[in-house]
């Protein structure tokens, strides 16, 4: 048996701001349509409890306009009203709103307020109207995953080149391992009155890296 989860609103002139409060929600589907029907699914909790909602917002929704953000804690939406007005109540009717439906007095602002936009600053939001295009979240990560693909495999060729440069190195290593064996051999050999130890010679230090 599917659970409601705790739901807080709060609004402006031209906007509804709902916030579902599930901490690490899983498989979180949202979805809201033009005429104000807006729809949740999603689990949470180590039984992974199913959690489902359905609410007929009290007036039509710009769903191209409304956006999404899928935080650790909550799922917070900014719904943008089809018609700038105060709606006063959240649902739809005359009914008795549902207990896990509250108020968000952090966002409230009344209609004689002078109350600008909440502060959202930090959240990564998704376009509500663009999401069934790219087939949610899963469409996303299916396509990092191709990128992921295309990078394993430039990856791949990555060490094959390193393993063919490691080949010729070491090829390379052994001819001048040969050579300096040929200079030492050809090297005439000084007395030490012809080759004094290190008596005005001059130390070379390599470049530091």
């Amino acid at each position: 048996m599917s659970r409601h989860p705790e739901v807080k609103w709060a609004e402006r002139l031209d906007k509804v701001y709902l916030t579902i409060q599930l901490p690490d929600a899983k498989d979180a589907n949202v979805d809201v349509q033009p005429d104000g029907t807006f729809t949740f699914s999603g689990s949470a909790g180590s039984a992974n409890n199913k959690y489902e909602l359905e609410l007929t917002l009290h007036d039509k929704i710009n769903k191209e306009e409304s956006k999404i953000n899928k935080g650790m804690r909550s799922i917070f939406c900014v719904l943008v009203k089809e018609e700038p007005c105060w709606w006063k109540k959240l649902l739809r009717g005359d009914g008795k709103t549902p207990h896990y439906i509250k108020v968000d007095w952090d966002k409230w602002a009344d209609e004689d307020e002078e109350g600008g936009d909440v502060d959202v600053g930090g959240m990564d939001f998704s376009n509500l109207g663009g999401m069934e295009g790219m087939g949610g979240m899963g469409g996303m990560a299916n396509m990092m995953g191709g990128m992921g693909g295309m990078a394993n495999m430039m990856g791949g060729m990555g060490g094959m080149a390193n393993m063919m440069g490691g080949m010729g190195a070491e090829g390379m290593d052994d001819d001048l391992e040969g050579s300096e064996d040929e200079e030492e051999a050809e090297k005439p050999q000084l007395d030490e009155a012809e080759n004094p130890k290190d008596e005005g010679a001059k130390t070379q230090t390599a470049p530091s890296t």
